[in-house]
């Protein structure tokens, strides 16, 4: 049997597939098992969401620090270029899960590009442990495309097979395009397509720790509360009479705003918040942290400006808990109704 490493952008739905694929190939009677090769180093300490997740639906006696060996931050470079050392690491820990399997289901970070820079990047690694690759894609535009052939070039390049791409969260309204322009479009460039997945709400609801995690910044409050899912995003960019009607309407939403704008913040707390996100760098008023202990909302600091915050949330999809069966059921039913499974089984034979 070869392995799979599952690559795509933050709000690709790599987490879905992944346990889709993992629990369809399981059915199988085969023996399934889940590493990710980096994950990304949060100032909290919990260990890794999907691998939490990945241990428990599959059963794993390995541990946590062997399922994810390393994590990067967004300054991971700060502790020099360790890549050997990495590698190394890496390679013991995955030797470690491929002995007790027959396929190793290889989630990538957040973004494939990640660590390229010492080598360490999803494709590289994908060479280095001999895997197969289906690439994800969460499609905003045409650029879209353009990432997608680029990163499966890219791979190719590598020297690492590509078995093909799948759309994921797909709108209705953009299904027609997709099989009419997208899917002919790979085909001319040598790409595979095989699957489409309509957008599922339950699977598309992010937790504000992954917006901690993709965001980075500083945690000023609410640690305990990062498991919170957030429905909306909302820019506190008017009046403070006209966001109040915005603000009631819009539940377990995340909340963008200067540090500045302590009026803002405070107005917020007041209505159905997931999370304040402050801009800038500007730390707030004291009011206003004091408000979201009372509340148990977190408030996070960034350095980004408002747009560039907003522009990185879009890229953002829910993720699964293993308590969540009805999420898990689904993540199992999309593969089995919109992917190609037998055809990617068939591959890694």
């Amino acid at each position: 049997m070869k392995n799979l490493y599952i690559m795509g952008s933050a709000g690709s739905g790599k987490t879905a597939m992944a346990v889709g694929l993992a629990l369809k190939f399981k059915q199988e009677g085969l023996r399934i098992n889940y590493f990710k090769p980096v994950g990304i180093s949060t100032t909290t300490g919990k260990p890794d969401e999907d691998a939490v997740l990945m241990k428990e639906i599959l059963a794993m006696k390995t541990p946590l620090e062997v399922i994810v060996p390393t994590t990067a931050s967004p300054f991971y470079l700060s502790r020099g270029n360790r890549s050997a050392e990495l590698l190394g690491i890496i390679r013991d820990a995955y030797n470690t899960i491929a002995s007790e399997s027959d396929i190793v289901i290889i989630d990538s970070a957040i973004f494939p590009h990640i660590m390229g820079t010492i080598g360490l990047d999803a494709p590289s690694l994908a060479y280095e442990l001999k895997a197969n690759v289906l690439y994800l894609i969460n499609v905003k535009n045409d650029y879209s495309l353009d990432q997608t052939v680029f990163f499966n070039n890219y791979i190719r390049c590598k020297g690492v097979p590509v078995l093909g791409n799948i759309f994921t969260h797909v709108p209705r309204p953009i299904w027609a395009k997709i099989e009419g322009v997208y899917k002919p479009l790979l085909d001319e460039n040598g790409f595979r397509t095989l699957g489409i997945v309509p957008r599922i709400t339950e699977l598309s609801s992010p937790s504000v720790a992954q917006v901690y995690e993709l965001l980075g910044g500083e945690l000023l409050t609410g640690e305990q509360h990062l498991d919170l899912l957030v429905e909306d995003i909302m820019v506190g960019a008017m009046t403070i009479e006209s966001a109040l009607t915005f603000m009631r309407r819009s539940n377990n939403k995340v909340f963008i705003t200067g540090g500045d704008r302590a009026d803002m913040a405070l107005a917020a707390l007041e209505t159905s918040t997931a999370a304040i996100i402050l801009t800038g760098g500007l730390y707030p008023d004291v009011k206003v942290i004091s408000r979201a202990m009372e509340k148990g909302v977190p408030v996070l600091l960034v350095h980004y400006d408002t747009y560039t915050t907003i522009e990185k949330l879009s890229e953002l999809t829910g993720r699964i808990t293993a308590n969540d069966k009805e999420s898990i059921k689904k993540a199992v039913d999309n593969v089995e109704r919109y992917c190609d499974w037998k055809t990617i089984l068939n591959s890694l034979r």
